[in-house]
């Protein structure tokens, strides 16, 4: 089949060669490294067909944690997918019991305890500028959500157009307690979610299914998880880029969604009511106060107490602020923070976090502030502080790919 290249797909696939003009040396020859070794590549797979193409995540015994060279090789990928007009769409998937399990931290905890900080922030740049891609990506793309969904992996997955969830899939932001804040574009789509759940789900970590992520808007479409393999098949027999057909056939081979009566989704008038206020302390004071006749707030408090009392007052403005900004404002200013906590200018509670839950797994972490009165508004404020003037911001081509609210 004979296809016109788009002229959007030219001018974007010029100005993307004049953006990478500026790749810094050293960068680019991490890149080269990562194209050369042939262990990175298998980190992520590719599968084709006909029309479209699949990116498979192939860490299954690290639960798809994502890693610098994962992200590096998925941007790659999808900007070669959208310049090549032989392709309509493209899917991303996971190998294993988990779609992506987020950030490889038990990583990213040993380059800080080497001193390896720069490591690091490369990590987060590539991980939020492929998310910044896949925002802003021109073409129809699914992601499927089979298995575990967490943290940097949510991120990697919301901002796609299809978002396919399972009777497997398990979602959470559970970054509090490990001394981080939910980044990687989870202050866009977590404060869009309705009422204050949101905010609900990033202070207290607690996990939706896949029905739940339907009805909540963070999946689009739901299927069985039995029925996946059939339901690729039939994709991959597309040959279509228009997104309404691959809607039609999604909704066509898909399963309905029944959410369970005891579903959290069912308490969305309480939660408004507890997580509506202002700051964390009179959170938890409503729920202190409606803890004797409701459930609900006692299993809140708990999570709440597992959490670095830092982390959620730095989480909860993060998601007040992303309520009104755009994409990239919202990756650009979790980058600022994410650096400033690996600096531990403030606090070490992200590797004692890391520690205590993923190396140590004694589960006892000790915050550097071990109580809400402790963080003062001056510590807080300093984690949403422009970076200084040696360290770069997170650079976005918004220029080339317009930003979306």
């Amino acid at each position: 089949m004979q296809r016109l290249i788009s002229p959007s797909l030219i001018r974007r696939s010029l100005q993307r060669q004049s953006h990478h003009c500026y790749t810094t040396v050293a960068a680019q020859t991490q890149q080269d490294t990562y194209f050369q070794n042939p262990h990175f590549q298998q980190e992520v797979l590719v599968e084709g067909r006909a029309f479209s193409r699949a990116a498979i995540l192939n860490r299954p015994a690290k639960l798809n944690a994502v890693t610098t060279s994962m992200a590096g090789r998925l941007q790659r990928l999808y900007e070669s997918w959208e310049d090549n007009s032989q392709i309509g769409f493209v899917t991303m998937k996971g190998n294993g019991r988990a779609f992506c399990s987020g950030t490889d931290m038990v990583t990213i905890y040993r380059l800080l305890q080497e001193g390896n900080d720069a490591a690091c922030k490369e990590f987060f740049r590539t991980l939020y500028q492929f998310i910044y891609l896949i925002g802003t990506y021109l073409k129809p793309n699914l992601t499927i959500l089979d298995g575990i969904t967490m943290g940097g992996g949510a991120g990697i997955a919301v901002p796609g157009m299809f978002r396919i969830a399972t009777d497997k899939t398990v979602f959470a932001t559970p970054e509090v307690q490990m001394g981080f804040h939910p980044d990687a574009g989870a202050s866009f789509y977590l404060s869009r979610l309705p009422g204050y759940l949101g905010e609900f789900l990033a202070l207290t970590g607690e996990r939706l299914n896949g029905p739940e992520l339907v009805a909540c808007g963070l999946a689009t479409h739901f299927s069985l998880n039995a029925k996946l393999a059939w339901i690729e098949e039939r994709l991959g027999q597309l040959m279509t880029d228009d997104p309404s057909v691959i809607s039609e056939s999604l909704a066509q081979y898909g399963d309905l969604v029944y959410v369970d009566k005891n579903s959290l989704l069912h308490k969305i008038d309480r939660i408004d009511k507890y997580f509506c206020h202002d700051t964390v302390e009179e959170i938890v004071d409503a729920l202190k106060a409606g803890e004797s006749h409701d459930e609900l707030c006692s299993t809140a408090l708990k999570k709440l107490k597992e959490a670095s009392p830092l982390s959620l007052k730095i989480t909860l403005q993060s998601i007040r602020e992303g309520r009104f900004q755009p994409l990239d404002q919202c990756l650009a200013r979790e980058y600022r923070t994410s650096l400033h906590c690996i600096s531990k200018q403030v606090s070490g509670d992200f590797c004692e976090g890391i520690r205590a839950r993923l190396v140590d797994k004694d589960f006892a972490p000790k915050w550097d502030t071990p109580s809400l009165e402790a963080v003062t508004k001056d510590m807080v404020d300093l984690y949403f502080a422009p970076l200084s003037i040696s360290e770069p911001e997170l650079n976005l081509p918004t220029a080339l790919r317009e930003p979306f609210m």
